[in-house]
């Protein structure tokens, strides 16, 4: 039978059947815009199957338009629009096919149907997904890639149903009743598996988000939670408000839009969601975050979780970085305080050593690189006679000059007291030094205004150039020789000389004693006892190695330790020493006193892979826990080395052994380690706990040192600790542990285990008197009092 183009019934039948198709349809949000899959196509192919194309063209305009009251006229239009293209379309497929009604057979009747089918999927997707691209603000073509299969799968579906539909129209018209149970059935199904793809797919870019909010800096959290939240809930515009500071922060998927003052206007109008930035307690709240949308929009009960989920999440990464920017904020004082002087700020000694180090291990590429050492001739008279103010006003100018007087690529460094000195970068050859050096001294050379009056002030100079070995300590020994040369022979400035240095020639003998000294033991470990401020119990303790020379005696370590390291002989070194030490645990742990003992521990040796088994094995020979032995680290370590250094250390930390920052605050370096290399215990130099009482610098750096150890479940000890007063002064700071000949010098084991034997006050295990009886409370002063201030007898970092 064949429908004339004239027939009102099925002019209205088609209408209804169309608008049918687009009433029942799955929703899918995009910005403020729900895009709604339905069955329109169905209805049309069906329609083009059994009346005349411009009838169901038609049908199409009025159907759907039937069902579109009240909606916006743009949407209206569009949706018209295309359905009627995509009838067209599949309507001349048909044609060009010579469809007739009913077809001659089954496959007639598929192939045709097929082929006008797909032309009406591809007009559909070629007019919709670049519309819903530009609303989503993705490209077209990820666009037209996400859920593809959904698609595909969805377009098939509903071609079996116009099949099946157009087949029992054929056979029987009876048969039409079982179709719209079965339609509604497939629809539901299909539904279903949208939503849960959706859902899932919503719960896979929350993880993805929150896993990308895992970063420290507060800008890049802002930044990833504006694109990310813009991606995730489909808004318009996302604005994350910050209570502290009176920031708002806004932007989509493309970025942020304005970065500015709590309470500026924004131009998008609309619907706000909000969502507090707190914890799962409630109990932190750092802002809100709003998402903003041009139109009407209601959250489903999935969103509003995920929602709540995400500004949590925001709440931990914008405190996480806070947290952080304070760390870093304080270790960076921490670093500036350690390494500068206080009151000229110029560069300290420390600060000197890094930086040549640094220089010296890449001098064959830069030129050549040279120290200038200048003292101040008869300072002390000045200090005498106008007072410790005025000569502290001679000090900064004194600095203020030599930093003019100096290359943009020279370092300028204040040692202490009146002793000043310049590191030259570069040279094209060493006695361009000597000019450079007189060029420093000649600023000097003119009076110094002070209060009115005009001071006169020489110094005298050593120049040394980079040694081929031994680094900066022999540069800067080299350069002290110098000066005080030049200062003999009444001269301004002298210039190193090798045949005036009798030093260089003991140090090249003790090289070559070396081989035999490991080989007959004669290198020999004090122990100084690391002890609890509060109780005076001893805690652990620290070895020293000594090298005890058949000709020249006991030598300290600054003689030996740079010969050890290159002679090749660092792990044979490095096992005796650790073997005395856990022998020495070993032996207080059977007398009843288990306090572990501390190594420290080369930089080279770090950067042995062996090393790590080594120690593990000399831990089982004497059959010692882990936990007993602490290992020392320094600052010395280079970022670069320590992809090397985690590889050693991780294995020692796995295995029990623990490790501590040796000399912390005192190098650049600080925070780096601690983020890189996970220690157990930092030590606080002792150069800060000398001049604790008399320099508010040094407190702040120690309190600082403190407070961090707390934040990060750290032991903090304290080296230096000469006198009560600096010891009741830590204590009430917080610090528990301490170090220094207060309580004891470095001795040998046995003699350290008598003294824990006879103990203090008849307590075993203690060397000194606790601060307060035991149950007593306590009252902390809030003044800390003065003490004199004894010179150190510094124990430098050795081999392990």
């Amino acid at each position: 039978m064949t429908a004339t183009p004239n027939d009102v019934a099925v002019l209205v039948v088609l209408t209804m059947t169309i608008a049918l198709g687009t009433l029942v349809k799955a929703r899918v949000r995009i910005r403020s815009t729900t895009h709604s899959i339905s069955w329109t196509e169905t209805a049309i192919i069906i329609g083009l199957a059994v009346a005349p194309a411009p009838v169901v063209v038609l049908s199409t305009a009025v159907g759907i338009a039937f069902t579109w009251r009240g909606q916006p006229a743009i949407k209206l239009a569009f949706s018209v629009g295309k359905n009627v293209v995509v009838a067209w379309g599949a309507g001349l497929t048909l044609a060009l096919t010579t469809w007739t009604w009913p077809p001659e057979g089954t496959v007639a009747l598929l192939v045709p149907l097929a082929l006008a089918y797909l032309a009406a999927a591809l007009l559909d997707d070629i007019l919709a997904i670049p519309v819903i691209a530009l609303a989503s603000g993705t490209k077209i073509s990820k666009q037209f890639r996400s859920n593809l299969d959904l698609r595909l799968a969805g377009f098939a579906l509903r071609f079996v149903v116009a099949a099946c539909t157009l087949l029992i129209l054929e056979a029987n018209l009876k048969l039409l009743l079982a179709i719209p149970p079965l339609v509604l059935s497939l629809h539901l199904a299909y539904s279903t598996r949208i939503r849960s793809r959706t859902e899932q797919q919503a719960w896979q870019r929350l993880a993805r988000t929150t896993d990308a909010l895992n970063v420290v800096d507060l800008d890049n959290v802002l930044t990833t939670a504006v694109t990310q939240a813009a991606e995730l809930f489909s808004a318009d515009e996302v604005e994350i408000e910050l209570r502290d500071g009176g920031r708002t922060v806004r932007g989509g998927t493309g970025g942020i839009t304005f970065d500015g003052p709590t309470g500026t206007p924004t131009d998008v109008a609309g619907t706000i969601v909000p969502a507090p930035l707190e914890g799962h307690d409630r109990t932190v709240d750092v802002g809100t975050l709003r998402l903003r949308f041009r139109g009407p929009v209601q959250l489903s009960e999935r969103e509003q979780y995920t929602l709540r989920t995400f500004a949590s999440a925001l709440c931990t990464a914008v405190r996480n970085a806070r947290a952080y920017a304070e760390l870093a904020r304080v270790a960076g004082e921490h670093a500036y305080a350690a390494s500068h002087d206080a009151l000229t700020g110029l560069a300290n000694r420390r600060h000197l050593l890094d930086e040549g180090t640094e220089q010296l291990s890449t001098r064959h590429a830069d030129g050549v690189t040279a120290l200038v050492l200048i003292d101040l001739n008869h300072f002390k008279e000045v200090n005498d006679t106008l007072g410790h103010a005025a000569g502290d006003q001679v000090l900064v100018q004194v600095a203020d000059r030599l930093r003019g007087a100096a290359q943009p690529s020279d370092l300028v460094a204040r040692l202490g007291g009146d002793e000043f000195a310049v590191l030259l970068r570069g040279l094209p050859a060493p006695a361009v030094a000597a000019h450079r050096a007189e060029t420093l001294l000649a600023a000097l050379h003119e009076p110094f205004e002070l209060d009115g009056m005009r001071i006169s002030v020489e110094a005298s100079g050593g120049i040394s150039a980079a040694p081929s070995n031994g680094g900066m300590a022999e540069l800067l020994r080299r350069a002290d020789v110098a000066m005080y040369q030049a200062k003999r022979a009444g001269q301004r400035i002298s210039t190193y000389a090798p045949t005036r240095d009798t030093a260089d020639l003991g140090r090249l003998t003790l090289g070559g004693d070396l081989p035999r000294a490991v080989a007959d033991h004669e290198f020999v470990v004090n122990f100084q006892p690391i002890v609890d401020l509060g109780t005076g119990e001893v805690t652990s303790a620290e070895a020293l190695a000594r090298w005890h020379h058949p000709t020249h005696g006991l030598i300290d370590p600054l003689r030996f330790l740079e010969a050890v390291e290159r002679s090749g002989l660092l792990p044979a070194f490095a096992e005796a020493i650790l073997d005395q030490a856990l022998i020495a645990a070993v032996s207080w742990r059977d007398a009843g006193f288990d306090v572990p003992v501390a190594v420290n521990v080369s930089p080279r040796s770090l950067l042995d892979a062996r090393f790590p088994g080594s120690v593990l094995a000399r831990l089982r020979a004497h059959d010692l826990p882990p936990d007993r032995l602490i290992l020392e680290l320094t600052e010395t370590l280079t970022l670069s080395q320590l992809d090397v250094v985690d590889r050693v250390l991780s294995r020692l930390r796995d295995e029990g052994v623990r490790l501590a920052l040796d000399d912390f605050g005192t190098g650049y370096s600080s925070l780096s380690l601690l983020s890189r290399i996970p220690v157990h215990e930092l030590k606080i130099d002792r150069s800060f706990v000398t001049t604790m009482e008399s320099s508010a610098e040094a407190a702040a750096v120690i309190r600082s040192t403190l407070d961090l150890g707390r934040s990060l479940n750290l032991d903090v000890v304290a080296e230096g600790v000469e006198s009560e007063p600096q010891r009741r002064a830590l204590w009430e700071l917080g610090c528990v542990a301490g170090q220094g000949h207060l309580f004891a010098r470095p001795m040998p084991s046995g003699t350290l285990l008598a003294a824990m034997q006879r103990g203090s006050g008849g307590r075993p295990g203690t060397l000194a008197a606790p601060l307060h009886d035991i149950g007593a409370v306590i009252r902390l002063s809030q003044n800390r009092r003065q003490a004199g201030r004894s010179k150190p007898d510094r124990q430098p970092h050795l081999p392990a």
